[in-house]
């Protein structure tokens, strides 16, 4: 085993790996909790005509499946010390804007994201995946992220009733007199103090102490004995296969562009991952990632899994850095985190703690931690400034990742040949552009 993983060349030992791993899972553990209430559209009380309800209990076991199977590959196949997980944001999209939005039951959804899966792996198998990355330019991924960061942070402040609906200005503060509102607050107080302390798993603790707070104070209801904390673990039976059975449901033009929205994200997400993990552990060699392809895979295998399994696109976590600070520097300390994650099966129960105002804080804190790429967008540059003002501040407004991209991608062709930098344009960028305008006209 210490032969398989290189523990001698990269001087370390079966207790700092185990450590490693559990420090990632504990970092990473609010997933489990957030990605179920995310997807079944907790605190939602209408839904689209045709739109059901994807079963809570069955995401959990998928997400934990999901997270399990994506790790153990990357820790075995890719030996790094990074975890995987279904990706914040990705999950946002997935609910509220292709479910709640366009009214797509959540089974086409899935199919959606494992048509994505597919078509990562083909990228990543024939060296594609590279050329479509430095096609797009980094402002722009920035820009993403950036607004990603801004449509989860408010979804959390509208689950939890910090803002409300208003009809003069369409947002307003919610009633900061309400129990619940309350309770939001202490949690996202709790999280920022953690955090700002650097106390890894920060988030997950949060959620810990916000439910115990609302256990407390009355708003949640305690588990009253052992079975509601260690229980059997949930069916999988009402998500599994679905992706399949509705694989021939993808084939319209609004699920291409939710395709390449699903492709697009997990793209440049695992990529910064990828990129950041590995230079904090010292992986990076003459600026390039040694088994990058391998990595890919891993990623793109993961998101296959998921789908089948029942959840949202699958991706690597930036939370592999808080393992890899505790000294986790192989594929070992990835084999721990899925161990934890598969131990987690058994702790569905806790779901009925985990309510909006508990998961909320921890979207706000990660749209925050998102957020931080604004400040490598070139504002400067007018014509950058543009098509990025745009994706960011339009996934918020409409209530849509797509949208922000779409807008982003019709603006910076125009902006950059006016501006005499139609050169610098890559023709993959045109066919997007023409992609994108089809989609408003085929959404309106």
């Amino acid at each position: 085993m210490k032969k398989f993983f290189r523990f001698e060349e990269f001087g370390t030992n079966y207790r700092t790996e185990f450590m490693a791993g559990m420090t990632t899972f504990l970092a990473m553990a609010y997933i489990l909790f957030v990605n179920p209430t995310t997807l079944a559209l907790v605190g939602i009380d209408e839904l689209p005509e045709g739109v059901t309800r994807i079963d809570q209990g069955a995401v959990f076991t998928a997400t934990a499946i999901a997270a399990a199977i994506g790790t153990l590959i990357m820790g075995l196949f890719a030996r790094y010390p990074i975890a995987l997980a279904p990706g914040m944001g990705l999950n946002a999209f997935f609910a509220y804007t292709v479910v709640l939005g366009y009214g797509i039951p959540w089974e086409t959804a899935l199919a959606g994201v494992l048509a994505s899966g597919l078509i990562f792996i083909v990228l990543t198998l024939t060296g594609l995946r590279e050329k479509i990355i430095n096609a797009i330019p980094a402002n722009l991924k920035m820009a993403v992220g950036a607004g990603i960061g801004l449509f989860i942070a408010f979804i959390g402040f509208q689950s939890s009733g910090i803002i409300q609906a208003n009809e003069a200005t369409l947002v307003a503060l919610g009633d900061l007199t309400s129990p619940s509102v309350l309770l939001a607050i202490f949690g996202i107080f709790a999280s920022v103090i953690l955090l700002s302390l650097g106390i890894k798993g920060g988030i997950f603790y949060g959620m810990i102490l916000t439910a115990v707070a609302g256990m407390i104070f009355g708003l949640i209801d305690p588990p009253s004995g052992a079975g509601d904390i260690v229980g059997s673990v949930p069916s999988i039976a009402p998500t599994f296969g679905q992706a399949i059975l509705h694989f021939g449901d993808i084939f319209t033009i609004e699920m291409l562009v939710v395709i390449l929205t699903f492709l697009f994200v997990d793209f440049f997400d695992t990529a910064g991952t990828l990129v950041a993990v590995s230079t904090q552990a010292g992986f990076m060699k003459d600026n390039k990632l040694p088994r990058a392809g391998r990595a890919l895979f891993s990623d793109s295998a993961a998101t296959v899994v998921g789908a089948v399994a029942g959840t949202s696109t699958t991706t690597s976590y930036i939370e592999s850095t808080a393992g890899v600070g505790a000294g986790g520097r192989t594929g070992f300390t990835s084999v721990v985190t899925a161990g934890f994650f598969l131990l987690a099966l058994w702790f569905s129960p806790l779901l009925g703690v985990v309510t909006a105002e508990v998961t909320a804080p921890a979207l706000i804190i990660v749209g925050v931690l998102m957020a931080s790429s604004l400040k490598n967008v070139d504002w400067d540059q007018f014509e950058i400034a543009v098509p990025a003002f745009f994706t960011i501040i339009a996934m918020p407004l409409t209530y849509s990742i797509a949208t922000g991209i779409a807008l982003g991608f019709i603006f910076y062709p125009i902006t950059m040949i006016m501006k005499g930098r139609i050169k610098e344009v890559h023709p993959v960028m045109y066919l997007l552009f023409v992609i994108f305008i089809l989609y408003f006209i085929f959404l309106s």
